[in-house]
């Protein structure tokens, strides 16, 4: 049975009205792409409904906003932390007005519920308060010397010209973890963000320039991947890589990064898993299980791909677990009555249904509920998928170790903690996962044995908070964090310092 739907008609559609024409962001000035071609940008809930028209840029634009960057970036390393912050205070400012309208343009562009979405820009306004008030505490180390009359010490030093490439599937937040903490550090920055998202790094751009940002410092250039993104990542001027996205597009960045010497932050993909076992809360369980496979129409790298459970409550959980997907609601994500998105474009769309169809053929797993586009009514011009779970996947199956990106869940049988735990870090990523027990030395274990970044007890994989790391380890990363004190780790170098005031020569480690 198909799941529910709401109306997908998108609020904003109207006929006879000309879509608005956007600008790159440069030296703190609006231009089209030195080509003067652009791309649209489409509602996925309802493709006739055009957001805008944005720069389809190429390594011209390219090199003009990083020439521009690093021009800015001798006077802007020279100003104050606490100044700097003071910017990035205005900009949290702006955001809290603009909350609303800020959310439904990024609704409308890349399709999640509009709670989702003011949930993103919170989370840039959380981060903007955070980051502000490091502004006053980049603290380095002040430490004894082992010779007399000498002063030791470390700060932090900015790098220089950041490249920032962002996804869509959280087109302010993340943005928001990178150019907050770069700009902190004394760095001035280019970003590239999704195309499919563009508008909503417009937002939050235009909030810099009302804050008064100096030109040159944050800078943002449109366009796709091939054509802007990697003429950013190999440009000599760029002394550092941010990346989140796709696994095979981080790995060739990586490549190029170090064959050039760049440093390199990258933050990838996940196979999420949650632990269910025997003692758990079923209902709990499963309210964590539906908002972590289904939230966000499952586009996220936290996504709960993998739900490994306990033989003693599988059969009860599945039950209530099919039942509430079959009740989730598709359309609109403007629509207050709405559950579940589309996903973000026709590709996405196309890999999730092929991974669906993998499930059911070459891994033979039980599909419950869902597996199929709905084009039915209202949803016939959207990228809509049903929420699909599959029950009975062995471990190794392809859509319990590879990431779909989608509205997919997979049901994995276990029989005890211990088969528990070798399931969950079977996989080759480690971003997120949790467990859900009443047995506090379980949770200890679990969350002393996951392989993971991330790890949560009694609540689903998703939900970081701002002020904490956030990352993982193998396939999902490259060993850095977003989020937290540890973000300014990416964007700044130590330097150590010593001061001899013996008024003679000193050798370290060197006996007189």
């Amino acid at each position: 049975m198909p799941a529910k739907q709401t109306s997908s008609q998108s609020p904003s559609a109207k006929k006879n009205h000309r879509p608005p024409t956007y600008a790159n962001y440069i030296n703190g000035e609006w231009a089209p792409s030195k080509s003067g071609e652009t791309f649209a940008n489409h509602n996925p809930a309802d493709t006739r409904d055009i957001v805008g028209y944005f720069p389809r840029s190429a390594a011209e634009d390219i090199d003009a906003a990083v020439a521009a960057a690093a021009e800015a970036y001798p006077k802007w390393r020279l100003v104050p932390a606490p100044k700097r912050a003071e910017y990035i205070f205005r900009v949290g400012e702006i955001l809290i007005r603009d909350k609303e309208a800020i959310s439904r343009d990024m609704t409308r562009e890349m399709g999640k519920t509009l709670k989702e979405t003011r949930g993103d820009t919170q989370e840039a306004i959380d981060m903007a308060y955070f980051v502000a008030g490091e502004g006053r505490r980049l603290y380095g180390q002040t430490t004894t010397s082992e010779l007399a009359d000498k002063f030791a010490m470390s700060v932090r030093d900015p790098i220089g010209v950041c490249g920032l490439i962002t996804p869509w599937n959280f087109p302010i937040a993340i943005p928001s973890w990178k150019i907050f903490p770069a700009i902190l550090c004394g760095n001035t920055v280019v970003i590239k963000p999704a195309e499919d998202t563009p508008l909503s790094v417009y937002r939050f751009v235009k909030a810099f320039e009302e804050a008064g940002l100096p030109p040159g410092v944050v800078n943002m250039v449109t366009g796709y991947g091939e054509t802007a993104g990697a003429p950013l990542v190999v440009h000599p001027t760029i002394r550092l890589v941010s990346f989140t996205g796709s696994t095979q597009v981080g790995r060739i960045i990586a490549m190029q990064a170090a064959d050039k010497g760049k440093k390199c932050s990258l933050e990838m993909g996940g196979k999420n898993a949650i632990l269910v076992m025997e003692d758990a809360n079923l209902e709990l369980a499963v309210e964590g299980a539906i908002w972590g496979a289904f939230g966000t129409a499952g586009q996220r790298c936290t996504a709960a791909s993998r739900l490994i459970v306990h033989k003693k409550v599988i059969k009860k959980f599945t039950q209530m677990l099919v039942e509430r997907a079959k009740g989730l609601r598709l359309g609109n994500g403007l629509d207050a009555a709405t559950d579940v998105g589309p996903v973000v474009n026709q590709e996405q769309l196309e890999r999730v249904l092929g991974y669906i169809e993998i499930g059911r053929s070459r891994d033979k797993a039980k599909l419950l509920c869902g597996g199929e586009r709905v084009a039915d009514g209202d949803l016939a011009h959207g990228y809509f998928i049903a929420p699909t779970v599959f029950g009975d996947v062995a471990p190794n199956a392809t859509i319990a170790q590879e990431e779909i990106f989608g509205p997919v869940t997979a049901i994995i049988p276990c029989q005890d903690f211990e088969d528990a735990m070798r399931i969950a870090n079977g996989v080759g990523y480690g971003l997120s996962a949790s467990i859900y027990t009443g047995d506090v030395n379980r949770a200890f274990r679990a969350m002393r044995d996951i392989e993971a970044g991330i790890c949560y007890v009694n609540a689903p994989t998703i939900g970081a908070e701002v002020h904490l790391p956030f990352g993982g380890v193998k396939g999902t990363g490259n060993g850095h964090r977003e989020g937290g004190l540890q973000a300014f780790d990416i964007f700044s170098e130590w330097k150590t310092l010593y001061v001899d005031f013996s008024g003679r020569l000193q050798k370290a480690q060197i006996a007189d």
